[in-house]
């Protein structure tokens, strides 16, 4: 079992990294590997990017023989934002971090490039010492072709006035609009799209979301969060939504080439199994988020603990379990942390729990695990993109009844839901129980939960709804400059 009482990644486990990238490398013959990396995780809490991983390659095995797919031969498909080639897009985007928000702003400006148009990215609240995420994010962003303006400068006020769209992301972006624009603000905001992610209450002040009614339109990622803004623009700031679009998310076409391909799954699944000292044969559950009371690690791990109680009880036989929560920040050392690791040290489960440092890479964790579990609290999560993610990669997830989750999973089919909050706790271990002593539970619910995927969570998805989104902000702008 574990052999690392703080169960961290580290430096050590670092140069494991290189050896599975030599290791997949030497199986050439079966697929080609494109590696986009900055930083390695498991060092210093930068960010590891071994996993935008396979490009091409996809192995078939039928009745012992290989059959290796050629993509050159399928027929290219139209891409569904390709009328937005030539248009001048500037994003607006209150930080820049491995959290979902920037992260989704980021994956926009890609897909946005891909098609030839020229984008803009500027980051309004940005810390004025050196930050190796910010540098590897930015320098992300200008391999790719985006270009990186000062926030604050009169690049980004040109920008703004020049653009054909103008997308601010998240309620916080919106404190840029006077603070930068000022006498321009008029100007600009027909040709706002205003993309929301937030589904706290602190986020509804007016000086964040004055202009909200006058901009082109609102794009929100759940039916639920949707809902949630309408309901309480209206009745705590007292102003109407603007034309609201609901885009659901999809997972990104490299992560669906890792997640269907059985080789290069076996070969992280050992390596970081290695590295948690974790047995092939164990049970993993996971919680893959930013380490937050709202995150609900708290609970999960109360949820954990039970569970290991329970099956205890009741002699049952199952192999080890354990818990893995990835999104730590061994830097940070906050308060809510240190809460974690007492529990699990006055527990005694520092051989089943292993604490994994924040990465913008996820792949190697959901070819590792067994079920992911998704315990956002509250109001829950605005969408949840780790949950598709993890469905692609053929998991059951174990998640809370509430927010863009009931929208993603289909409760009794591709997962087990539970109550947010303390009356969650036992709900929750006893699903634990369920699937650790269900293994053909465990593997339906994750094939039906990557039908679901294949359906309507992939990247091609979710760029058709954005076009028809983009297409209506485009023709409202154009409407208004003809009145005007």
């Amino acid at each position: 079992m574990g052999k690392q009482p703080s169960a961290w990644i580290t430096t050590q486990q670092k140069k494991r990294w290189p050896l599975m990238i030599l290791l997949l490398l030497s199986l050439s013959t079966l697929m080609a590997f494109l590696i986009r990396s900055t930083f390695d995780s498991c060092s210093n809490g930068s960010i590891n990017n071994v996993g935008n991983f396979i490009r091409e390659g996809q192995e078939e095995e039928k009745g012992g023989t290989h059959h290796q797919v050629n993509h050159n031969d399928e027929a290219p498909t139209p891409n569904p934002l390709d009328f937005m080639k030539s248009k001048l897009v500037l994003l607006v985007s209150h930080e820049l971090s491995l959290s979902g928000g920037p992260l989704l702003l980021m994956e926009l400006a890609f897909l946005l490039r891909e098609v030839g148009a020229d984008v803009v990215w500027v980051t309004n609240q940005k810390q004025t010492e050196s930050d190796d995420i910010i540098y590897s994010l930015e320098h992300k962003m200008l391999n790719r072709g985006v270009q990186v303006f000062s926030a604050k400068g009169q690049e980004a006020i040109d920008a703004a006035l020049k653009a054909d769209l103008v997308v601010l992301n998240t309620a916080v972006a919106g404190k840029w609009l006077d603070a930068v624009l000022k006498e321009h603000v008029a100007d600009v905001l027909p040709k706002v799209l205003w993309w929301i992610h937030e589904m706290r209450g602190h986020y509804f002040k007016l000086e964040y979301v004055k202009h909200l009614p006058l901009v082109g339109g609102a794009m929100i990622d759940s039916h639920t969060t949707a809902n949630y803004w309408k309901n309480r623009t209206r009745e705590r700031l007292g102003i109407k939504m603007p034309e609201t679009y609901v885009v659901h998310l999809g997972n990104s076409k490299e992560l669906m080439e890792v997640a269907e391909n059985r080789v290069a799954k076996r070969v992280l699944c050992e390596h970081v199994r290695e590295s948690l000292g974790v047995k092939n044969e164990d049970l993993v559950f996971a919680l893959i988020n930013s380490v937050s009371r709202g995150k609900g690690q708290d609970l999960f791990l109360r949820s954990f603990h039970e569970s290991l109680k329970l099956i205890q009880e009741r002699k049952l036989k199952v192999p080890p379990i354990h818990a893995v929560i990835v999104g730590s920040d061994m830097n940070a050392q906050t308060k809510f942390e240190t809460e974690l690791r007492n529990f699990v040290s006055q527990n005694n489960m520092q051989g089943r729990v292993h604490f994994v440092n924040k990465t913008l890479t996820v792949a190697p964790y959901l070819a590792s695990i067994d079920v992911l579990v998704q315990n956002s609290q509250a109001r829950g999560e605005c969408f949840g993109r780790i949950t598709i993610e993890a469905m692609a990669f053929q998991l059951p997830v174990l998640g809370t009844a509430a927010g863009g989750t009931m929208e993603i999973v289909v409760n009794g089919t591709t997962s087990l839901l539970h109550p947010a909050g303390k009356e969650g706790v036992m709900p929750l271990s006893n699903n634990i129980v369920k699937l650790a002593t269900n293994v053909e539970k465990r593997l339906t619910m994750g094939k039906r939960g990557y039908e679901r995927v294949k359906e309507r969570f992939l990247e091609h998805h979710m760029s058709e709804r954005i076009a028809k989104v983009l297409k209506e902000i485009l023709l409202h702008k154009a409407k208004r400059h003809s009145e005007s």
